[in-house]
């Protein structure tokens, strides 16, 4: 199953480029590791910690991210978090207060990459390159997720979701129509490169 970003909904304008490929500017880091700009790329250092994007709340929008998980074995493990719904302080609020969009292709199909992280199952499993493109349409209440071109998850909030199973799970509940993005620090051990953010906002 391909699809494009999200079917129902068109981008308005230009991508707006929300990492300058330069450093960190608009963007703060909470919680142990780092993310470091190296040879023009994001990457992943410790944790776990949170970069997230300082500037504005994105909502009605498609959020582009190109990211390599080098580790063949699925050892990369990362996220990209939406509807952050206040800046956070530590990393652990918008794990229980926003969705992860998991990157980690070493689980099972509800804690793989384009999922909204134990509340939505795969939808597809796409075809894994070294550089990988995730587009994330944020559309009111619907998430639509496709990573290089595949949908692999398309939730309406109020939709049936599994009960919480284990303590590192996020906390359930409704997330708000906008919030601030962020992307995450996993660990010594779960190194991920991002080489572009962007969003396009929706008519």
């Amino acid at each position: 199953m391909t699809a494009n970003a999200d079917e129902s909904a068109s981008g308005s304008g230009e991508w707006q480029p929300l990492f300058n490929g330069k450093n960190l500017d608009g963007w703060k880091h909470v919680g142990p590791g780092e993310i470091v700009v190296e040879n023009g790329v994001l990457k992943t250092v410790g944790g776990m910690g949170l970069l997230w994007y300082t500037r504005e709340k994105i909502g009605n929008a498609v959020v582009r991210i190109v990211y390599k998980a080098p580790d063949d074995n699925g050892g990369g493990n990362s996220g990209v978090f939406i509807r952050i719904p206040e800046p956070p302080t530590e990393p652990w609020m918008p794990v229980n207060k926003g969705y992860e969009v998991q990157i980690d292709d070493s689980d099972d199909d509800w804690h793989r990459t384009g999922v909204l992280y134990s509340f939505t199952k795969t939808l597809a499993q796409p075809q894994v390159h070294e550089w990988n493109t995730m587009e994330i349409t944020i559309e009111d209440e619907r998430t639509v997720v496709t990573v290089n071109g595949t949908k692999v998850t398309d939730f309406r909030e109020g939709a049936p979701v599994p009960e919480k199973k284990q303590k590192h799970e996020p906390d359930r509940g409704k997330r708000p129509a906008s919030g601030y993005i962020g992307l995450q620090n996993h660990g010594d051990k779960d190194t991920v490169y991002f080489k572009e953010v962007s969003v396009k906002k929706l008519k």
